[in-house]
């Protein structure tokens, strides 16, 4: 590989489809996000068009909280099951076995394992639930690292509306390191 394809490779941005899981997406779950059948065919229209520069996160319980964890799941029990639980289970239709998928036991995405993941990339969109949780604290860390955060505002979803909105403003003040577009924009931005 020349130094040139290299750092083409390098900044090409990954598609970062955070927790479309079926613990968010489910209605009937203690967890569910309103919004979340109204991102998925964003999400799903993205996933297409990024290839294989496309990382799937997954939000899994520990299997023994501690610290701060211990109330969470007191509060939560429901969602202390086992890694492999369907619970947890991508939603159906948007990962293929040709995408990484980086498990975390965090809010929070970022780290070294999809760092290694991304095997050098300075370049991320962001995608997925909830913006108000998951969404923000990947952002936030992935930005301080020095990545170029976009979140694709449409191919998110917080709790309520207000949440999202919120999420996506305190998210805003972070520019240049994260800047707030579209779907629309991230696509026109590839082309």
């Amino acid at each position: 590989m020349t130094d040139a394809v290299a750092a083409d490779s390098v900044a090409d941005p990954w598609l970062v489809v955070i927790d479309m899981q079926r613990i968010f997406g489910d209605p009937a779950s203690q967890w569910a996000t309103p919004a979340y059948a109204t991102v998925e065919p964003v999400v799903a229209r993205l996933v297409h068009e990024f290839g294989d520069r496309v990382i799937f996160t997954r939000f899994v319980a520990p299997e023994h909280p501690t610290g701060s964890w211990i109330p969470y799941y007191e509060q939560w029990p429901f969602a202390l099951v086992p890694d492999g639980d369907p619970l947890y289970e991508i939603t159906p239709g948007l990962a293929t076995d040709a995408h990484p998928v980086v498990t975390e036991t965090t809010f929070g995405k970022w780290g070294p394992a999809l760092e290694s993941v991304m095997a050098g990339s300075t370049e991320m969109v962001l995608v997925g639930v909830s913006t108000d949780c998951c969404v923000l604290s990947t952002a936030l860390a992935a930005a301080d690292a020095g990545v170029r955060v976009r979140v694709a505002a449409d191919a998110c979803a917080g709790l309520s509306e207000t949440d999202h909105q919120r999420a996506l403003d305190a998210m805003a003040l972070y520019a240049p390191l994260i800047e707030i577009t579209t779907s629309a924009d991230v696509t026109a931005a590839r082309v």
